[in-house]
């Protein structure tokens, strides 16, 4: 089945007809799964007839998948569909373990396509916008996938990818393109070479008035958008969140407000667990728990209610002021990313927006873990604006600020602008050096 034409601007409740037909499909799929059939760890799966039975089946998570692959390669045995149907085949990074093979089907790609068009329509993009797209189309769902979805807009496309910062430059000029598709980390490395390359052109002369962005936390951040606005003169926006075995990009933010919109209500169900536990949270404005998501359409590697890892606040469930009826919610952080210093946990997301907040910083932090837990301080690097430097004074003031701010001690190093690397793809915010 094609996704529904207009289905982020109804309620949830609205599609309940189409989201159970789609159900009775997606059953046949998972019937012929050997994952959920033969190598789950519940296996056989026995499958409601109606999706008011989903909270029975077990839950799936990423470790599940990982072996699952390493055992029945390229794909997993949770293909669920014959190799003569994967058109796609894009990979994850492996920066929390193994590589994964994702596998897509025309299908599945078109309405991957279409639902990530849906976010990026919502924060703002169209017909009358040219977008550079700047994320790595090498394997990386985020470079082709992505690029699609910004097509889904009626928008011109740019398929510029990753490197090759100058020639960037100078395509923006020539072209006049008015939007950049990006990591919210990668404007400070345009900067960094407009600095060092076009030292006349100032970043808002360079013309970008738009920016849509995911990957990285942060990005929700008051302080780090009025930065970008006043250096660049652009708005950025949040509309490009996803989970890669899943779909690549479900969920984005309108022009009229902060969270992000559910895009996906048609082909995809959505839970709340507590984290590490198989208790259900209510899905109801004010609700945190982890995501767990289950495939309603979905030909190549269906999921049944998959543990995402990542922690939402559920923030409303009724109709948005842009009249999207899709449910809006705020991403707190990844369950593997929380750092808990003297019993208080602290998320990358949290330490951005603190960082953020200090004006005699530039936003680029990093957070070196040098050991296994416990921790009785948060070791923090952070880079000062690029005209300062760096005194024992100041890095005590800043420390006692990002201290006072967090709830908990800081170990802070205070580093000269540009010191910390910069990428063009995700930045790692959260380093492990232990696991290197």
């Amino acid at each position: 089945m094609p996704c529904t034409p207009g289905a982020e601007f109804a309620l949830p409740q609205d599609l309940a007809a189409e989201r159970e037909a789609r159900w009775q499909i997606q059953r046949e799929r998972l019937a012929a799964s050997a994952f959920y059939q033969r190598h789950h760890r519940d296996a056989p799966l026995r499958l409601p007839a109606t999706l008011e039975g989903i909270a029975e089946l077990p839950f799936t998570d990423k470790e599940d998948l990982r072996k699952d692959q390493a055992t029945y390669p390229p794909f997993g045995s949770y293909l669920a569909a014959s190799p003569e149907s994967v058109t796609r085949l894009h990979r994850t990074s492996g920066t929390t373990g193994q590589a994964m093979n994702l596998a897509l089907s025309a299908h599945d790609a078109k309405l991957q396509a279409e639902i990530a068009g849906r976010a990026q329509s919502a924060a703002g993009l169209g017909p009358d916008d040219t977008v550079v797209h700047c994320l790595n189309y090498q394997l990386w769902m985020g470079g082709v996938t992505d690029h699609l979805g910004l097509e889904e807009t009626g928008a011109m496309v740019v398929p510029f990818g990753t490197g090759g910062t100058e020639l960037l430059i100078r395509t923006i000029r020539e072209l006049g393109i008015n939007a950049i598709s990006c990591t919210p980390s990668y404007p400070a490395r345009l900067a960094d070479v407009l600095r060092e390359h076009f030292p006349d052109i100032e970043p808002k002369s360079l013309g970008l008035r738009k920016a849509f962005m995911g990957g990285e936390p942060g990005l929700d951040d008051p302080a780090f958008r009025a930065r970008l606005y006043e250096t660049w003169g652009m708005r950025a926006m949040n509309s490009n969140y996803g989970v890669s075995d899943f779909l690549c990009n479900f969920a984005g933010q309108c022009t009229e407000q902060n969270d992000l919109h559910f895009m996906a209500t048609d082909v995809a169900l959505t839970e709340l667990v507590v984290p590490g536990e198989e208790t259900v949270v209510p899905w109801e404005a004010g609700s945190q728990g982890e995501l767990v998501l289950t495939h309603l359409d979905r030909e190549c590697q269906p999921l049944v209610r998959f543990r995402t890892g990542d922690l939402i606040q559920l923030t409303a469930t009724d109709r948005c002021a842009c009249g999207r009826g899709a449910p809006r919610f705020r991403v707190i952080g990844r369950t593997h990313e929380m750092i808990v210093v003297r019993g208080v946990n602290a998320f990358p997301s949290v330490v951005a927006a603190a960082v953020n907040a200090c004006p005699e910083l530039n936003g680029e932090y990093r957070i070196r873990l040098a050991h296994l837990p416990p921790y009785d301080r948060l070791p923090l690097e952070v880079e000062l604006l690029h005209d300062q430097a760096p005194n024992d004074d100041l890095c005590e003031t800043i420390r006692q600020r990002l201290a006072d701010t967090l709830r908990l001690g800081v170990a802070l190093t205070l580093l000269p602008s540009g010191t910390l690397e910069r990428t063009e793809g995700k930045t790692r915010r959260l380093i492990k050096d232990y696991c290197q």
